[in-house]
Order: C-alpha cells, then sequence, then structure tokens
C-alpha cells in the first residue's frame, strides 16, 4: 500500500534543494535568458509587416510552456542523478520506500516548481514586453497539463536509462527534452518543417499543444482535436515510459544498485 507519509518525506527532500544556490539559478536565470533573447527577437521582427500579428505573444507563450515540459523532465532525471551525486541511492532504495512512491513524489516536487516557473516566466514576460500569456485563458491549464505528461514521460525513459548504465550517461537529463524542441512546433508551424520532420512531429504530444496554442490566438477558436490527440498520446506515452522505468529499475536492482555508486 502507498504511503503518504513516505511520498511526503521524498517530496521535502527533493524540494529543500531547491534553495541552493546553482538550483535557484537554473530556475530563474535561464527562463530570463531565454524570454529576453526571443522577446527582443519578436520585437524586432513585427517592426515589420507579418501576416501573423500576434507574433510575439506566439512565440513568447511557447517559449514559456515549454518552460512546464523541460521542467517536468528535469525534475525526474535530476533527482534520480541527486541520489548519484550524494552516494545515497543504496540508502533510499534500502528503506521501505516503494518505487511508485518515489515516483509520485518527483512528479509533486515536479507540479510545485512548475507554479513557481510559469508566474515568474509570465510576470516576466509582461515586465518586459507588455504581454500577458494568459490571453489563452483557461485554455492554459490544459495546455500545462498536456506539457508536463510529456515532460515525465520523457524524464522516465531517460531515468530508466540512467539507472541502469549508471552516471556515463547523466547528459540525458538535460538532453532528453531537447531531442524533441526542433519537432515540437514550439516556435513555428508544422507547415515550416520538411516532409520528414512533420512524420515525426504529429507523432508527438507537444506538436498538437503549440498549433492548438496559435489557432486559438489566431482564430479564438479551441481545436478539440488537438488536445485530444495531445492527451491520448501522453496518456500512451507516460504508460510505456513508467512501464519501461520500473523494468530497467529492477533489471538494475536485480545487478546491485551499489554498482551506480
Amino acid at each position: 500500500m502507498i504511503s503518504l507519509q513516505r511520498i511526503w518525506a521524498v517530496y521535502l527532500r527533493y524540494f529543500y534543494l531547491f534553495f541552493k544556490l546553482d538550483h535557484l539559478c537554473e530556475m530563474f536565470y535561464w527562463p530570463f535568458i531565454d524570454i529576453f533573447l526571443w522577446g527582443m527577437t519578436t520585437v524586432w521582427i513585427e517592426r515589420y509587416e507579418t501576416e501573423f500579428p500576434l507574433l510575439g505573444l506566439a512565440v513568447l507563450s511557447g517559449l514559456v510552456l515549454w518552460q512546464i515540459m523541460w521542467r517536468g523532465n528535469y525534475e525526474v532525471t535530476v533527482n534520480l542523478l541527486q541520489e548519484f551525486w550524494h552516494r545515497n541511492l543504496m540508502n533510499l532504495f534500502a528503506t521501505p520506500l516503494k518505487l511508485s512512491e518515489w515516483v509520485l513524489s518527483v512528479m509533486i516536487v515536479g507540479v510545485s516548481k512548475i507554479f513557481v516557473n510559469v508566474a515568474f516566466s509570465a510576470l516576466l514576460v509582461y515586465a518586459l514586453y507588455l504581454l500577458n500569456v494568459f490571453k489563452i485563458g483557461w485554455m492554459f491549464i490544459p495546455y500545462a497539463f498536456s506539457l508536463a505528461l510529456f515532460g515525465w514521460s520523457i524524464g522516465f525513459i531517460c531515468a530508466g536509462v540512467i539507472i541502469y548504465f549508471g552516471q556515463r550517461l547523466q547528459s540525458l537529463a538535460w538532453m532528453g527534452a531537447a531531442i524533441f524542441a526542433p519537432f515540437s512546433a514550439v516556435f513555428y508551424p508544422i507547415s515550416a518543417m520538411p516532409d520528414w520532420a512533420q512524420w515525426i512531429s504529429y507523432s508527438l504530444p507537444t506538436t498538437y499543444v503549440f498549433e492548438g496554442m496559435r489557432s486559438y490566438l489566431t482564430s479564438g477558436r479551441i481545436s478539440v482535436y488537438d488536445l485530444s490527440m495531445s492527451f491520448l498520446l501522453n496518456f500512451l506515452f507516460l504508460f510505456l515510459s513508467l512501464l519501461f522505468f520500473g523494468f530497467m529499475f529492477e533489471k538494475s536492482r536485480q545487478k546491485g544498485l551499489a554498482r551506480l555508486e
């Protein structure tokens, strides 16, 4: 039976790390740099006539939403790596803690930090460019939830590889989400991609979120098809990623977790 007390204990372990200087920097510094650079780029572009008058808002909204997906992936993989770096992996799983409880804990930590990340990024966009990324209204919630699901999916796939092969593949923690960025139509429509890339793009739930967001900004209409496809693919990917992580963890445990420290 799942213990809420153990989940809360693991949550606190990872949440307290948030207040270290390096964690605060990656939470606020990189979003600031991204928003500043992309914001100035879109301001420059909008000085010329475009067919998309809300280009700046679309790009910056996409950037804020992408932070959600990246954060979901990051919290799963880096919190696992924390146990490697602190040589605490054996200690952690020698306790009565279940793997499912650890999974729930890192997902809850991710949700907490997503709220902070989105609030900071949205405030920054408004302060610098007077643009409201919440212009899409309540649709921001399902879009954000969908991206968090995919972030966790990628995180558990990367974590499954790391838990088996160890720290020599720890770069996956940062590379995992970035691999999908060119195919997710974050800053440009699918039509801008070559044909071979479009096939990959249509298989990713993130694509339907960003395409749906841009469609809503231009037409004011919700694309039920895009929203439905994003959640359908997300639940499939999350289910498969959790199976993969559980399988790799069990294989690693049989070989001995001590070998990874």
